[in-house]
């Protein structure tokens, strides 16, 4: 008798296990930039850089500030790969360019020494918030090769194209 219960409750563990694994469940929060919006910003930004003549390395980050695409044009600096990471997670994890950042994180200003948290955050201007026609943020852009200005000339084209 024992052997039978512990055999039924194992069948009716099994079968309410797979009714409970039928169905996938949704991997993508809602008001995540996809990849397919990555791309189309990718692509903004990269023509930016085209017109401007400067090599840029350009960065997209998701929702939770996480690397979701990435491009190194040829001769663009090594050592920007990291900045224009670092410039698309500020911007996305204070919701604001980081130029703005910048201003409010000088000697004297309430954020001051804000760069040195968050293992180091890059409060130059080239990184913007990338905000959905929902007006919902689903992730930043960053980029670092040139001047501020025309690294952040670059971002703007980028995030423009989602609006």
């Amino acid at each position: 008798m024992r052997k039978l219960s512990l055999s039924l409750v194992l069948v009716l563990t099994v079968l309410f296990s797979a009714t409970a694994f039928a169905a996938e469940p949704v991997k993508t929060l809602p008001g995540d930039i996809t990849l397919a919006q990555a791309q189309t910003i990718l692509s903004a930004a990269l023509k930016k850089a085209e017109e401007i003549k400067i090599p840029m390395n350009i960065a997209i980050v998701d929702a939770g500030g996480n690397l979701k695409a990435f491009y190194r044009q040829e001769d663009a600096f090594i050592g920007s790969i990291d900045i224009s990471i670092k410039k698309a997670v500020t911007a996305r994890y204070f919701n604001m360019p980081t130029r703005a950042l910048a201003a409010a994180s000088q000697v004297g200003q309430p954020l001051y020494g804000i760069e040195v948290s968050n293992d180091g955050l890059i409060i130059f201007a080239g990184g913007v918030p990338l905000v959905d026609k929902n007006n919902v943020i689903i992730g930043a852009i960053g980029v670092s090769g040139g001047s501020i200005d025309e690294d952040e000339s670059v971002a703007m084209a980028g995030a423009a194209v989602i609006k």
